[in-house]
């Protein structure tokens, strides 16, 4: 009888350990969540412009150098001694991150929110999407390099089919595309002209044409706009999309005429 008391006892100890320990993870998720906020593009752009709050550049110098957010500090967390960078920071200030798109700025994050700081936020969509929405950057491209509306309307019209690819050679989710492009290049029959574009040397073209993910494939015809499609495309898909925008015999004798 003693020892099934003692079990019974024992029982109840282990119970209230693992409730207290479910409790602890709890509070900890709460925590985190707490710091790890979810915002839009218009409520980023209000705290990056406050006094008070820092905002890092989770890219690389050659990509800052190029364009980035005003008052921001770069941080490149692939280079050694960076955590030197992060000492120079204020945990109790609003940290605003980002990068090209959300795979780098995420990862700061939270090492960031590891190390202490209290509120931490990410750009939703990166720089890419910042810039597509029509926000502004400090941008450094070179006079000269960029297009104009004028040259890329020529562009755009200098086939029947232009197939225009908006990426950057920064963006790993863009080189993932080039093997899709160099296949669609050599496909034989393929009805499109493909025509690459470097988005950090375009940033005014990105914004007015709405490109706020990287990549992002456009086809024209004829000069306009008749299909988008934002992240990765695959071989098989672009075919069939540019299949079904080729001229038939009926528009190519009435152009003829």
């Amino acid at each position: 009888m003693k020892f099934l008391k003692l079990n019974l006892i024992t029982m109840k100890t282990i119970k209230l350990l693992v409730f207290a320990a479910l409790l602890g993870v709890a509070g900890a998720k709460a925590q985190t969540a707490k710091n790890e906020l979810t915002i839009t593009l218009s409520e980023f752009a209000i705290k990056a412009k406050s006094p008070d709050a820092q905002i890092i550049d989770a890219r690389t110098p050659e990509e800052f150098a190029q364009n980035h957010l005003k008052g921001a500090v770069n941080v490149n967390a692939a280079a050694a001694g960076y955590e030197k960078d992060l000492e120079k920071l204020s945990k109790d200030k609003t940290t605003l991150v980002y990068s090209i798109a959300n795979g780098r700025s995420v990862s700061l994050a939270k090492e960031l929110r590891e190390k202490g700081f209290k509120e931490v936020v990410v750009l939703p969509g990166g720089i890419s999407n910042w810039i597509g929405s029509g926000y502004p950057i400090v941008n450094n491209t070179k006079k000269g390099v960029a297009l104009n509306t004028e040259q890329f309307n020529t562009l755009t019209a200098s086939s029947d089919l232009v197939l225009v690819d908006f990426g950057s050679k920064y963006c790993g989710a863009c080189k993932r595309l080039v093997p899709v492009l160099d296949s669609l290049e050599k496909q034989q029959g393929f009805a499109a002209k493909i025509v690459r574009i470097e988005a950090y040397d375009n940033t005014e073209l990105l914004k007015k044409l709405k490109v706020g993910q990287l990549p992002t494939l456009v086809l024209y015809k004829n000069g306009k706009e008749v299909w988008k499609k934002p992240g990765q495309s695959y071989t098989a898909q672009v075919t069939k999309v540019v299949a079904s925008h080729k001229a038939t015999k009926t528009e190519v004798a009435s152009a003829g005429r």
